[in-house]
């Protein structure tokens, strides 16, 4: 039974060895599936999300392994800092705090720390110009706003249309989403449904990958123009 439903987060151990079989899965895949073999790029996975690493010379050929990896079983994201034609990816980390996701994000905090590069309140808009990101970071934020929407519809203005929101928070049926007095909302794979469901036409997103290991919601959202076909929900929602 999947973690999720018994409430039940995988041990260290179980995590442990299947980040390991990740390893392996993946770097088969790249050795040897002939859509994508021969690109320079590493893998290693942490917690359920592989991390990308590498270079690649077109934007398609990152989004192919990105689906790839997606279908195995046990992945919860796909991160990645990938350079594509030369140029390293622009990576906003919101709410970040006093740790970055990756060093050389660009943090964004209202509260000044050394990891932070502009001081903003995110719960009244970035000063950042439209499609300047190909990648957002929301890592243990959204649970912390009463209304997190516009943090949502923020994030589609500033992402490039093959950009890609990382979320993550308390899964609703884990204690630590109860145990912080300052998260003022609960999430569930449900949520990102809502989110990528939204009758916004202008602010519409589709889903990558979306999971849920019964401690933490994972989702990886990209700017889409139009309705999300019902298949593509369907892999991760009722």
């Amino acid at each position: 039974m999947h973690p999720a439903l018994t409430g039940a987060p995988p041990s260290a151990r179980r995590r442990r060895l299947c980040d390991e079989h990740l390893d392996t899965a993946v770097a088969e895949l790249l050795a040897h599936d002939r859509r994508v073999r021969g690109l320079r790029l590493k893998a290693t996975a942490d917690g359920g999300v592989v991390h990308l690493t590498g270079e690649v010379d077109h934007p398609a050929e990152l989004a192919t392994v990105r689906a790839l990896i997606g279908r195995l079983a046990g992945v919860l994201g796909v991160w990645d800092r990938v350079r594509v034609a030369g140029r390293a990816p622009v990576a906003l980390d919101l709410g970040c705090g006093d740790t970055r996701q990756y060093p050389g994000n660009l943090g964004v905090d209202r509260r000044r720390t050394p990891s932070i590069s502009v001081q903003a309140d995110l719960a009244v808009g970035l000063p950042f110009r439209d499609g300047c990101a190909d990648r957002i970071f929301v890592v243990h934020v959204l649970e912390h706003l009463v209304d997190f929407l516009p943090l949502v519809d923020e994030c589609h203005r500033l992402l490039r249309p093959d950009g890609v929101l990382h979320v993550l928070s308390p899964w609703w049926g884990h204690v630590n989403a109860v145990a912080d007095p300052t998260h003022v909302r609960l999430l569930d794979t449900q949520t990102i449904k809502g989110i990528c469901s939204r009758p916004d036409q202008s602010r519409r997103w589709r889903p990558l990958h979306v999971g849920c290991d019964g401690a933490t919601v994972f989702a990886d959202l990209t700017p889409f123009d139009g309705d999300v076909p019902d298949v593509e929900l369907a892999r991760f929602f009722n």
